[in-house]
């Protein structure tokens, strides 16, 4: 393990890679994997609701977004830790008003993807045609986009936040976690004696 405390987020929209690579950095360096969207899952799970169903729930009851939040927070000061949603690196910079506090994040990365790039790695994984995959993609994004200024006034588009962007539609699943390694392995490094 690692003498400093990593956090490391990893943001994007559905479809830009985002868990994928969560998954695989936090194999590769040993670090526990706090996914926003798995805790979503599971709450709209508990009350037998698809994702659709749940995010229109979530737009009229912000209490659920503030307690993913706050257990993303939780993660992040404990250490050691990939957090991946929309707003993890907001989480983890300590940068909304109901998880205040410094900055915790080793790296903040947010991947992106085209919209037809998405639509079509989304299809293939929910095994739906890429229609419905760019439709459903697109009523969540605007569902949360939503949300997201409304309970904390930030607009995650607003990348400014991030140490890197990287577009994942231009390299391989392999090429991305090598640039990304890439990025982690000299902020390991340096931290460690």
């Amino acid at each position: 393990m690692f003498s400093i405390s990593v956090v490391i987020t990893i943001g994007g929209l559905p479809g830009s890679g985002t868990t994928t690579m969560a998954r695989r950095l936090a194999e590769h360096y040993d670090l526990k994997h706090v996914y926003a969207g798995k805790i979503f899952r599971e709450m709209a799970k508990e009350r037998d609701m698809d994702i659709e169903e749940f995010s229109k729930v979530a737009e009229n009851n912000p209490e659920i977004d503030l307690e993913i939040d706050r257990r993303q927070r939780e993660a992040a000061e404990k250490g050691d830790v990939i957090l991946e949603g929309r707003l993890a690196a907001f989480v983890a910079a300590g940068e909304l008003d109901h998880v205040k506090g410094p900055d915790l994040a080793t790296l903040k990365i947010w991947l992106k993807a085209p919209l037809e790039v998405r639509s079509e790695r989304v299809a293939k994984r929910e095994r739906i045609d890429v229609e419905e995959a760019r439709r459903r993609i697109q009523e969540r994004e605007k569902s949360e986009l939503k949300r997201y200024k409304e309970i904390y006034g930030v607009d995650p588009t607003d990348l400014s936040l991030y140490d890197l962007v990287l577009d994942t539609s231009r390299w391989s699943e392999a090429e991305t976690f090598s640039i990304l390694k890439a990025a982690i392995d000299p902020l390991l490094e340096r931290e460690d004696p």
